[in-house]
């Protein structure tokens, strides 16, 4: 079970890098800077827990801009039962040495619509996770991600979920 443990890694490894890299800069610690805007494609699976495993799609567009180290992105994905989810938020990624493999780590509030499936306790829903993955000299990415999906305990009921997906990316520019 990973609960927050992704996006307190995102917050730990963007806010050193931000120190690091960003702050005492003209743009400042959260400047604004352009960076390549993809398209994500994943299917996966809900990994057993509480929830009976089933099947994934998953959606995400990563914006083309980031404030510091911290980039923007927003997801849809809706499981094979026909549970849902949309949200908004943050990534944080680095290249893994001088190396194409790349670890890339997002948090994402947002909404989740169970449709008589699976209860996750409350339509406010927290998604976070790392992508591990090789990027071709194009901007292609083929990575495995694994995320977790709670409420951080603001409902009584707090099951959460986890997905294992693989995940292409793609530019869009």
């Amino acid at each position: 079970m990973a609960n927050g443990t992704f996006a307190v890694l995102m917050l730990i490894g963007g806010l050193t890098d931000m120190g690091m890299n960003y702050c005492g800069t003209a743009d400042g610690c959260l400047g604004p800077n352009e960076t390549r805007s993809r398209v994500a494609f994943s299917l996966g699976q809900w990994v057993d827990r509480e929830a009976e495993a089933k099947g994934e799609a998953y959606l995400r567009y990563d914006l083309g801009r980031k404030f510091g180290p911290f980039g923007q992105t927003m997801g849809i994905s809706v499981s094979e039962d026909g549970e849902g989810w949309v949200g908004y938020g943050a990534t944080y990624g680095t290249n893994i040495g001088y190396s194409p493999f790349y670890a890339e780590l997002h948090a994402m509030p947002g909404l989740y619509f169970n449709n008589d499936g699976f209860d996750l306790g409350g339509p406010i829903e927290f998604r976070s996770g790392i992508e591990l993955g090789y990027e071709t000299s194009r901007g292609w990415r083929v990575g495995l991600s694994y995320d977790h999906r709670s409420n951080w305990d603001i409902y009584d009921e707090n099951p959460g979920v986890e997905t294992v997906q693989l995940r292409v990316s793609i530019p869009t520019r």
